[in-house]
């Protein structure tokens, strides 16, 4: 499969340490299988870094390793409370402690919508089942995350 990964920079090699905490699925390398959402991210993180240019990585994956055992993997199938839950628990994360312990992690991306939404539940304006309910009729897409050396170590930059 092939994944693309949008920046304001040339990534030469994928440093785990560089990344941002606190994201949908913890500190780690994000891609997405769609290309024009990688190209539109990697404009908005440009516009914020003076003299930067957007760039798009685009790398090969064999989906075969989310199968056949080399991986720990979780893979969330839609907006279900699960995925919310699992959202919060990196998002909203003061000691910045890991919350799991997964190579990769594929599921839908909390956008800006959703992240109003899991503010209202974190903040106690809705409980769990009303945030799912909100969260049930959204088209999201995508996004792959790799949060291990292990992972990343079988991505193929093309």
């Amino acid at each position: 499969m092939i994944l693309y990964h949008g920046t304001y920079i040339d990534i030469r090699s994928i440093d785990l340490d560089r990344c941002m905490p606190y994201k949908d699925f913890g500190k780690g390398f994000y891609l997405t299988d769609i290309e024009q959402q990688a190209r539109d991210m990697a404009i908005r993180k440009s516009k914020f870094v003076p003299k930067s240019s957007p760039h798009v990585l685009k790398y090969e994956f064999d989906e075969n390793y989310l199968k056949d055992g080399t991986l720990q993997v979780k893979i969330f199938e839609g907006s279900t409370e699960e995925w919310a839950q699992f959202i919060i628990a990196n998002r909203y994360n003061p000691e910045n402690r890991v919350v799991h312990d997964y190579d990769v992690v594929i599921g839908p991306i909390a956008d800006d919508g959703v992240a109003l939404q899991i503010g209202l539940f974190k903040d106690g304006f809705i409980d769990l089942a009303a945030l799912t309910k909100a969260l049930e009729y959204k088209k999201l897409n995508k996004q792959y995350y790799f949060g291990t050396v292990k992972a990343v170590n079988l991505l193929k930059r093309i």
